[in-house]
């Protein structure tokens, strides 16, 4: 029973991942759903391919009972966990071994027979070179002992109401077999058997699921990967004291020492050190970044030269590593729209082929006047059907596409996001965070008045600033502030500001920074860094009146001071001095007054990233419209537009107004992609077709949008777009080799054109095409 269906549940819903085993093929992976979903306030899908249940349920269910139906349903199910994962493999290795030893005695009892119909191939006489007798000796432990898997298999999906590849397995061979049977045992000399054919094919679907195990086991590499980052021991202190423990036992709070060279056993914040850490295993980005104390690190990640001393703050489930390796096997079990059409073909497939075998015994047995042609005809029909193909189609090319991305740091949530991307036609881009670094810095420190006198043209650049506007652009990330009074040369990210500047401006900041010193607005934050820099000591203002989104205001020894924005100070009766040419700022302007005469303005800009210029030429030549939505003014906005090569431009949108933009921009038909930062543009996100979190880092809700990006490069986006295309590409060519093998083999059979020995090892060969075209996805390259 779907959950959404009760509207009024209310219970807490819980999350958990079963390993099911034993699963042949998609109608399988449909019974153990359409199983589990019949149980009261539980919501199942099953992934064929991963060999996984993902359940979702409430809390008056228990996870036994969800074991138990499992098994009921013929098939075998354990809790999976991260921590169960070792047990897991080791299950599937000694199963693997056991198919290899199964597989090996099938060949050695097929082969005789196998060499005997390649000696006799074209001769028209009953004389086998092998006696008959000797033939059912071989055939028959082939057929119920190694093939006895199938006749569990097939009973087990009939009692469900379904069928699957065992039926047909189990049916064909059973037929070739219980012909050959009764001619040998009735001696019917004139007429042939066919030993050969039911033990060959019973031994090449063995083959080819030992194949199709081996390549299914590689799209689960990106996962396998990431569970082996983890390391296994933690080196803590207590007491005073280093002792290594294992990582499972560390608990949120516990010191932890981190040496040159050695991993991250947990997530943490530095309380002693400075090093470099490698974080590319999580975000993909390939240098390290340099890090200090107050700063966060994440399990997983390599610490360089530096020792670190760090607090644990996520632990267990809780680290971030966890949580993307979550969020990926979610991805990789979940269903992507696609393949609604193949569970639709699935669950008539078994029906319609059993027909189709039957009325070609009919049909071929009155056309040809012979029984045992007709039957011969009606096996090779059964064996060369395969639904396998089919189920593994879509959930293998999902499964290495999302590894893919994870490798990337581009964490994708699930199937349908994975297919939708591709289709987006307009993307709408968040300024701040995104085409931007999300860290203001002040650019231009402008005072209008001196000793109470106009400033001249001489002594500041606001007259030519005014003919100019671009005579100081926005900053690109590692350029630094600028300042009047120095050539108008920008200051290197690495360098300390020169405090050679005049006295008002000194007196500005001070006025500035005092009051700001308590806000927690980013542009209030650039004003303060900008003070301390230049070493202006602040004091603590008295009296102050925050006005949220005009300004702030307050007593500085003994003069009212108020700063904020223009119009806001205008509206409060403040006006530059007489004949005062205010400049034009691309950026945010702050303006300071005390009393009521308006000191100067502060420009403060975010730094646009460099690499946000190419992300757009490259989105736009994938022809996606790019469009920017920002809560600043007209201004700015055209201005960081202009240098990143955006056209169209939504200014002055407030965060909850985004939602509505979106909406308006899907209007017309248009697939819509939302990029920002996952938290302040959340309801913008959830508007859009396909949401991307970018521009929070590691510390972003993993959950906030569709696809999340570990690294703060619009490129990313591109990247999830071009794998989504690439993906689906696969997902296609898969869909073509599976029904085609259908398509075509089904009637080839029919009509007798194909033994059912080469019927049955084009069955097995269609499920390992299909898985091994899926595995070609390993070979894609980001950045193209």
């Amino acid at each position: 029973m779907s959950l959404s269906a009760r509207p009024n549940q209310t219970h807490d819903l819980a999350t958990v991942e079963l390993s099911v085993a034993g699963m042949t093929c998609a109608n399988c992976a449909a019974r153990i759903e359409k199983q589990l979903n019949a149980m009261p306030n539980v919501e199942a899908v099953v992934n064929f391919a991963a060999e996984r249940a993902h359940v979702r349920y409430t809390e008056d269910v228990a996870v036994d009972d969800l074991l138990a139906t499992v098994t009921k349903a013929g098939y075998r199910a354990h809790l999976s966990t991260t921590d169960t994962r070792a047990a897991e493999t080791q299950r599937k290795i000694i199963a693997n071994a056991e198919e290899l030893r199964r597989f090996k005695i099938s060949a050695a009892l097929t082969l005789p027979l196998l060499a005997q119909m390649f000696v006799m191939f074209g001769q028209n006489s009953h004389d086998d070179l092998l006696p008959r007798w000797l033939q059912m000796a071989f055939a028959t432990p082939v057929q119920f002992w190694i093939g006895w898997r199938f006749y569990v298999g097939g009973l087990n999906a009939l009692r469900g109401g379904s069928g699957n590849m065992d039926v047909l397995v189990a049916l064909g061979t059973s037929m070739a077999w219980l012909l050959s049977a009764v001619v040998t045992v009735f001696g019917l000399h004139h007429q042939h058997v066919y030993f050969e054919a039911s033990a060959t094919v019973i031994t090449l679907v063995l083959l080819g699921k030992i194949l199709e195990s081996r390549a299914k086991a590689k799209t689960t590499a990106a996962i396998e990967s990431l569970i082996g980052l983890q390391p296994q021991t933690a080196r803590i202190e207590r007491n005073g004291e280093l002792h290594d423990v294992p990582v499972a036992s560390l608990i949120p709070g516990d010191v932890f020492v981190v040496r040159g060279g050695e991993a991250v056993p947990v997530d943490g914040v530095i309380v002693e050190g400075r090093s470099a850490l490698n974080e590319a295993m999580l975000t993909g980005e390939s240098l390290p970044l340099s890090k200090t104390i107050g700063d966060k690190v994440f399990a997983a990640t390599l610490n360089g030269d530096g020792l670190l001393r760090c607090r644990a703050t996520g632990v267990g489930a809780h680290t971030l590593l966890a949580g993307i390796i979550r969020l990926v096997e979610a991805a990789q079990g979940s269903r992507a729209p696609v393949q609604r059409l193949t569970d639709k073909v699935a669950a008539i497939f078994v029906p319609v082929v059993v027909f189709v075998s039957l009325l070609t015994l009919g049909v071929g047995w009155w056309w040809l006047a012979d029984f045992s042609t007709a039957l011969v005809n009606a096996v090779a029909v059964l064996v060369i059907a395969c639904p396998c193909a089919l189920g593994l189609a879509t959930p293998t090319a999902i499964m290495v596409g999302s590894g893919q991305g994870a490798r990337a740091g581009i964490l994708i949530r699930n199937a349908e996001a994975l297919e939708l991307a591709q289709k987006i036609t307009v993307l709408a881009v968040d300024k701040t965070g995104t085409l931007t670094e999300g860290k203001p810095v002040v650019t231009d420190v402008i005072a209008l008045r001196d000793k109470g006198l106009p400033v001249g043209a001489d002594e500041t650049p606001i007259r030519g600033l005014a003919a100019s506007a671009n005579n100081f652009p926005l900053p690109t990330a590692g350029e630094g502030p600028r300042e009047r009074g120095r050539g108008n040369m920008p200051v290197g990210a690495g360098d300390t500001p020169s405090v050679n500047h005049s006295t008002h401006q000194t007196h500005l900041l001070h006025l500035a920074a005092c009051l700001e010193q308590s806000a927690t607005h980013p542009l209030a934050a650039a004003i303060t860094t900008r003070a301390r820099a230049e070493n202006i000591s602040l004091t603590i203002p008295s009296k102050t009146i925050n006005h949220p989104g005009l300004g702030i205001e307050g007593e500085i020894d003994g003069h009212s001071v108020r700063v904020g924005s223009l119009k806001w100070l205008t509206e409060q009766g403040i006006n530059a001095p007489p004949g005062t040419i205010l400049p034009t700022i691309n950026g945010s302007v702050i303006a300071v007054a005390q009393g009521d005469e308006l000191l100067g303005l502060i420009a403060v800009a975010d730094a646009i990233r460099p690499s946000s210029a190419a992300a757009v030429a490259r989105l736009q030549a994938m022809n996606i419209e790019v469009v920017m939505l920002t809560g600043d003014n007209a201004a700015t906005a055209r201005g960081v537009a202009d240098v990143v090569g955006i056209k169209r431009v939504e200014a002055g949108v407030l965060p909850g107004d985004k939602s509505a933009t979106v909406a308006r921009l899907k209007a017309n038909g248009a697939v819509v992609g939302m990029v920002g930062d996952g938290i302040n543009d959340a309801p913008a996100l959830a508007a859009a077709d396909v949401s991307f979190a970018m521009g929070a880092g590691a510390d972003v809700a993993l959950q906030a949008a569709d696809v999340t990006l570990m690294k703060n490069d619009l490129n990313a986006v591109a990247d999830a777009i071009a794998l989504s295309a690439a993906t689906l590409a696969k997902i296609r060519q898969n869909l073509f080799f599976a029904f085609i093998f259908n398509i075509v083999g089904i009637p080839a059979a029919a009509f007798g054109l194909l033994n059912p020995v080469i019927a049955g090892a084009a069955m097995a060969l269609s499920s390992v095409t299909v898985v091994s075209n899926s595995l070609l996805l390993r070979r894609f390259r980001f950045g193209k």
